[in-house]
């Protein structure tokens, strides 16, 4: 019961920007890439255009993702990509939580 207790309290404190279900999904296409552009992830993450950029601008503003606005053939491109803060805090998030699951196996 304590050990639950713990792990419920290590739960609640997982970084927020990251644990939200559309961040983590971006977050985790980009640390697969060195640089994507708006497509490729609107394809892959499957959120509209609207939630999409909501979320890449919230990464950006924890200094998490870089946007970087370039043209191709005079059509602009906007790519994205992690920063040192951003991958840091996307594998601390995934340390923190294979540590509660594998606590929570324990328990079994």
């Amino acid at each position: 019961m304590m050990e639950d207790k713990k792990i419920i309290k290590d739960i609640i404190a997982l970084e927020r920007l990251v644990h939200e279900p559309s961040r983590l999904a971006i977050l985790t296409i980009l640390s697969g890439v060195k640089e994507a552009d708006f497509k490729f992830l609107l394809r892959l993450s499957g959120l509209t255009r609207g939630n999409l950029s909501v979320h890449l601008s919230k990464l950006e503003e924890a200094g998490y993702v870089n946007i970087n606005k370039r043209f191709i053939n005079k059509m602009p491109n906007t790519v994205y990509n992690l920063t040192k803060e951003g991958r840091k805090a996307f594998t601390d998030y995934l340390k923190n939580m294979e540590d509660i699951i594998k606590r929570k196996k324990k328990q079994k």
